[in-house]
């Protein structure tokens, strides 16, 4: 264990971060990004925002509040996916073995390469290549374990790294708030908050059997976690990983409209289950088969996303773009590939906040009831 290297990049305040390359004012200002609307939500805040109590997932409202002087910007996550693409590409021209956890964060598996060159020498001069052609400051956190990288890039921040070795681990961690510790959550954190323990230190020293009995099989992987164990591999990131459904029929057909409504239930059902693994697809892949066998796919690049209203739109898209021969068609599908980590809620950035009502409420009834317990009319087909 203490013999990985696992390096956790993270790029700093993001999506402020790529809308100060687009307008150079924006330095050293209090910037909110997010829905522009009362109702809307905060979706990446500056440092300076930060100091007046801003937070990522805050009402926008409640932000104006806080900071009436703060420059708020409707998100452009069109822009915000290049970049991250752009940065991923030079990750993966360089790294032996990555995972793109989100957006903006990537983990690194370099074990070994310290035979060749030095483990930080190369990871300082990756970050340094980063920042040159993205123009995007970036900090990074160096250890033994995922999660110990991870919250070494915090401490790191803002566009700095830290470099944490096996025999450092405990010293490091044992000061630090629980609230450092990944997947401690809001409920957790208050319960044992409640139970007196407010560092990290403290919670490594309570019996497992206890954090099994106080928080199930989460409280045994907390307290790996407070005591530096993380066995968790990097899971190598593949463009081509992706989640797919296709449709053969038992009798080849040229009804436009039926097929249309065939392609919104599958894109419907697949997003939905993209937002139950808390996945975005930054890819649409639409595929179809004639009568003949001959077969035909066509896929679009887009935002990343989970979201029927986008996606649904993307499908029929390419479907008429796709479709142009009208022979009659044998198998119909749709793939969403190039998925990343991303938080199930509704475009942060959307100007109808009502809509993530809407989606949450839908899932609710769906993972209650069944996939089928709510669709679109057009999608029952």
């Amino acid at each position: 264990m203490e013999n990985r290297s696992i390096a956790h990049l993270d790029l700093d305040t993001f999506f402020v971060s790529v809308e100060r390359l687009k307008n150079s004012k924006l330095k050293g200002k209090p910037v909110v990004v997010g829905g522009m609307s009362d109702r809307g939500v905060v979706a990446g805040c500056s440092y300076e925002a930060r100091k007046f109590g801003i937070h990522s997932a805050m009402p926008v409202r409640m932000a104006r509040r806080l900071c009436s002087d703060a420059v708020f910007i409707k998100g452009d996550m069109e822009l915000y996916s290049k970049y991250s693409r752009m940065v991923t590409e030079i990750i993966a021209e360089q790294a032996p073995l990555f995972e793109k956890a989100s957006i903006d964060e990537h983990y690194i598996d370099i074990t070994g390469m310290d035979r060749f060159f030095g483990n930080l020498k190369w990871t300082h001069e990756l970050r340094q290549r980063i920042i040159k052609e993205t123009g995007l400051p970036i900090s990074f956190g160096l250890s033994t374990s995922k999660t110990v990288s991870k919250i070494a890039t915090g401490e790191a921040k803002p566009n700095g790294e830290l470099y944490v070795p096996g025999n450092r681990v405990k010293p490091f961690l044992f000061p630090l708030s629980i609230a450092k510790i990944p997947m401690i959550g809001q409920k957790n954190y208050r319960l044992l908050r409640s139970m007196g323990v407010a560092d990290i230190k403290t919670l490594s020293m309570i019996p497992p059997g206890m954090m099994l009995q106080v928080l199930g099989k989460n409280g045994i992987i907390i307290w790996k976690r407070a005591n530096g164990i993380d066995p968790s591999p990097v899971v190598q990131y593949s463009e081509r990983k992706s989640i797919s459904t296709e449709r053969t029929f038992d009798k080849d057909t040229t009804d436009l409209q039926r097929l249309r409504n065939i392609l919104i239930g599958m894109t419907e059902r697949l997003a939905f289950e993209m937002r139950k693994k808390e996945k975005l697809t930054g890819c649409v892949t639409v595929k179809i088969r004639y009568s003949n066998f001959d077969t035909h796919t066509l896929q679009k690049r887009i935002a990343y996303t989970a979201f029927d209203h986008v996606l649904i739109g993307i499908a029929l898209e390419l479907f008429e773009r796709l479709y142009k021969r009208r022979m009659l068609i044998r198998l119909i599908g749709v793939r969403f590939s190039h998925l990343v980590s991303g938080s199930q809620q509704l475009d942060l950035f959307d100007e109808r906040p009502q809509l993530a009502d809407l989606y949450q409420a839908m899932d609710k009834l769906r993972i209650r009831y069944g996939n089928y317990a709510v669709q679109r009319a057009a999608g029952m087909g």
